[in-house]
C-alpha cells in the first residue's frame, strides 16, 4: 500500500508542472500559509493545481516522507520541490520565483 501512494504522489507531480500540496482547496484554503501560497500563484496568472492533504491523511503522512519536508503547504514546480509558504515569499521578493514559474508553464 505505501508503494501504492508514493506512485500516486509521484504521478500527481510529473502530471502538473506547478502543483501545491496544501491545506483545503484553492478556493477554501483552511491554513494562511496555504492561503498566502495560492495568492502568490494567482498573482502570477498562470495555470498550477493543488492538492488537499486534509481530506486523505494517509496522502498527507506519505508526502512527509516522500519530500522529507514535514510542513504544508509544499509547492512543486517541474516535478522539483521548492518548499513551503515562506520559501516562495522569500523568492518571490528577491525576484527569483516568477522566472521559475514563467519556465515551467511554457514548456
Amino acid at each position: 500500500m505505501a508503494e501504492d501512494i508514493m506512485k500516486k504522489i509521484q504521478s500527481q507531480i510529473d502530471g502538473n508542472k506547478i502543483l501545491i500540496y496544501m491545506k483545503g482547496t484553492r478556493t477554501m484554503p483552511q491554513c494562511g500559509f496555504s492561503a498566502r501560497t495560492v495568492r502568490l500563484f494567482e498573482s502570477y496568472g498562470v495555470p498550477f493545481e493543488t492538492v488537499d492533504v486534509l481530506a486523505d491523511p494517509e496522502l498527507r503522512e506519505a508526502l512527509k516522507r516522500f519530500s522529507n519536508w514535514p510542513t504544508f503547504p509544499q509547492v512543486y514546480i517541474n516535478g522539483k520541490l521548492i518548499g513551503g509558504c515562506d520559501i516562495c515569499l522569500e523568492m518571490h521578493q528577491r525576484g527569483e520565483l516568477e522566472p521559475l514559474v514563467r519556465e515551467a508553464i511554457k514548456e
